[in-house]
């Protein structure tokens, strides 16, 4: 992929685009051929880290026992003890809120049987369970701001039951350079994933939030 070529795409994006009274959000979809998803092994679910952030922080909620109550207050966005578990397994409500609000979730390791059972089923079918592979499953004594801080920077690329992943990439009032990197680096992590790299890419296309697709050459 030519980043030179990327970057004129981002450019043509934004100069075609109508202009919206909020800030778009550029997504890159990425279609796949080829695998079977069937297969566990060959379904995407990976957690790429950014060089960049993506234009705007993303809200991240901690799952603690006292161990952590105090650390996960002062780094996270949300904190939800144990003892409240029960308040929001009643209230779905307010559990779609919270899992609709929030792009990661963290967990102390030694409640996760009492995090799944309150929680489990609201984010295990929007994939937002706490994730050892994103390290969001902690011991009750860690440092959450390394954590915090990496989360910012971390894209989530999914495809499991659909050949194609979608993913929230930056923002149009990002530079060009930071977009076109974060670009890169998810299709680079894509293609290290993928069993026979490029021959499973049907094809690449970037998007801003309310505008039409345009493809990238791989």
């Amino acid at each position: 992929m030519d980043v030179a070529k990327v970057k004129e795409s981002i450019r043509k994006l934004k100069e075609t685009s109508s202009k919206r009274k909020f800030t778009q959000s550029f997504d890159l979809v990425i279609a796949l051929k080829g695998i079977n998803l069937k297969k566990p092994e060959e379904q995407l679910d990976l957690f790429v880290p950014l060089h960049f952030g993506r234009g705007k922080p993303v809200k991240i909620c901690a799952f603690v026992g006292p161990e952590l109550k105090e650390e996960a207050g002062k780094v996270c966005d949300t904190t939800v003890f144990v003892d409240d578990f029960e308040r929001f397994r009643k209230d779905k409500k307010a559990l779609r809120k919270l899992a609709n609000d929030h792009a990661f979730f963290i967990a102390q390791a030694n409640i996760m049987p009492k995090v799944a059972a309150a929680f489990g089923k609201v984010l295990g079918t929007r994939g937002k369970m706490p994730n050892p592979k994103a390290g969001c499953v902690v011991p009750p004594k860690t440092n959450l701001q390394p954590l915090y801080d990496r989360l910012q920077k971390t894209a989530n690329v999914k495809a499991k039951t659909q050949l194609a992943a979608q993913v929230w990439i930056g923002r149009e009032d990002q530079s060009e350079d930071e977009v076109a990197d974060n670009i890169m680096t998810v299709v680079n992590a894509v293609l290290q994933k993928l069993p026979q790299e490029r021959e499973n890419i049907k094809d690449i296309a970037l998007k801003l939030s309310m505008g039409k697709p345009i493809k990238l050459e791989l």
